[in-house]
């Protein structure tokens, strides 16, 4: 039964948006309560991490669990202990961005002991326009393989399917299909579909009877 957990863990394919879902996510929980961290567990991808935006989330008063100094911006798998820390306070609220698929859920099994007895969640998030989740079949094959490494459950899933700038109204719609389908063969909750705000205007309709949530960008193409 999905819920408001203290811990929400975000995971799936590699360019789902789960760093943007995480994000979002740090900075509405800021919003009604005082401690929240965001843990950067993303070991694979070097380029889309929630560290990228430290600053701002300094400027919201959000403890980032992540490398620090040079290692920050290193491409090795460096995980942080901090995360310890924040897990075991309960006045902390608690984001845990994972990398892309298995590989990515392995530095997440190591924390299994310590959230198995802790009130989270697992979120799997699905971009339909990324290969190896475009199939009902991908999808959970990709889900049981985050479990299996991580030893955790997925609590649901969330529909981000999306092209960046180019994301149209009939991406969002096939990935909500995709995304309902695969949570009925999962046995699993859909939890709700993520629209950046910049297409708010042209999908109201959707929303009208649909569950979104609208998300800000903060993870930027060199280019944009």
């Amino acid at each position: 039964m999905v819920n408001d957990p203290r811990i929400k863990i975000i995971t799936g394919h590699f360019g789902s948006g789960k760093t943007e879902i995480s994000l979002n996510l740090s900075f509405l929980e800021r919003e009604s309560h005082d401690k929240v961290a965001i843990s950067d567990l993303d070991v694979i991808n070097p380029y889309f991490r929630s560290r990228e935006v430290s600053s701002l989330l300094e400027e919201k008063d959000i403890d980032l669990i992540a490398p620090k100094g040079k290692m920050a911006t290193a491409d090795l798998p460096i995980v942080s202990g901090e995360i310890y820390r924040v897990l075991h306070d309960s006045r902390y609220r608690v984001i845990i961005d994972v990398g892309g698929d298995k590989d990515g859920a392995t530095a997440l099994g190591q924390y299994y002991n310590d959230l198995k007895r802790l009130d989270y969640q697992m979120y799997f998030v699905v971009n339909a326009n990324r290969p190896y989740v475009s199939t009902v079949e991908g999808i959970i094959e990709t889900v049981r393989q985050i479990e299996q490494v991580s030893r955790l459950r997925t609590a649901a899933l969330i529909n981000n399917t999306n092209l960046g700038v180019e994301t149209t109204l009939e991406d969002i719609e096939r990935g909500y299909q995709l995304t309902l389908a695969a949570s009925e063969a999962l046995k699993l909750p859909f939890l709700y579909t993520t629209i950046a705000k910049q297409f708010e205007l042209e999908t109201q309709v959707f929303a009208s009877s649909h569950q979104v949530v609208y998300l800000e960008r903060f993870m930027k193409l060199p280019w944009e």
